[in-house]
């Protein structure tokens, strides 16, 4: 599963028993040689979605949500023609994402914050025209979206989009689910008997409750199949799917 480059399986144990910031502190270093990080396919094929709504450089500034070590910012600065942000809470993954991308100097040389995504700091308020995450929203347990969705609405420009994939719910016969299933208990029995926690969970965010929360939040809600990754046999819906919240234009003048 890991390559030699990867964690040990005791770095893994000391990671899952501290606190979620503390964590990815503690595996940034390889955090790349693990199944953790977002595949290339994956970005890839957002990327290709994200471009035939405009095409590339139709975006302004870019902000990239749980950047971790940055898997997304190539991905943003072909999209964006104004500037890219990454924030995340871990020190150690920021550490590890300016490295990876020290920039050039130019306009869009990116920047990266360490912030909580659930409160952005208010220098980006309306700041921003395109929002993504990958992988991430396992970390936040489904009282905490509305919290969520509220700050990255409120950082987005009137018109702005939120993206960001979301898989299809497993086959309940298949080991996948069960794997996912028993990896949520294990963590949830593991919260309950050790501070801090350390919030991960695999099954907490279905698009029926994400589209609920994301419409509260003042978002029109669309998807888009990402075709590269097939259709279901049984139904023929998309094994994984690009969610599209945009923010209202006229968000700016009602608020006045």
């Amino acid at each position: 599963m890991f390559t030699t480059e990867g964690p040990s399986v005791r770095e893994l144990a000391v990671q899952a028993l501290s606190s979620v910031e503390r964590g990815y502190d503690l595996l940034a270093p390889t955090f790349d040689h693990t199944p953790f990080r977002t595949p290339d396919r994956m970005l890839d094929a957002v990327e290709e979605t994200l471009a035939r709504c405009g095409g590339r450089g139709s975006f302004g500034a870019g902000l990239d949500l749980c950047c971790g070590t940055g898997a997304g910012t190539g991905m943003l600065r072909r999209l964006c023609r104004e500037r890219v942000t990454g924030v995340d809470l871990s020190a150690g993954m920021l550490a590890r994402a300016r490295a990876a991308h020290p920039g050039d100097g130019g306009p869009l040389a990116p920047e990266f914050v360490r912030a909580d995504v659930r409160e952005l700091p208010a220098g980006f308020a309306d700041s921003y025209d395109l929002a993504v995450s990958f992988g991430a929203f396992g970390h936040f347990l489904p009282a905490e979206r509305p919290a969520l969705f509220a700050s990255v609405h409120g950082a987005l420009r009137p018109g702005g989009l939120f993206a960001f994939p979301i898989g299809a719910p497993f086959p309940l016969a298949s080991a996948a689910w069960w794997a996912t299933a028993g990896f949520d208990a294990v963590m949830r029995v593991r919260n309950a008997v050790w501070r801090p926690p350390f919030v991960m969970y695999y099954r907490t965010f279905p698009l029926s409750g994400v589209r609920t929360d994301l419409a509260a939040a003042g978002f029109t809600v669309e998807t888009a199949p990402l075709e590269h990754f097939g259709r279901r046999p049984r139904d023929g819906s998309p094994n994984w799917r690009l969610v599209l919240a945009r923010k209202d234009r006229t968000a700016a003048a009602e608020g006045q």
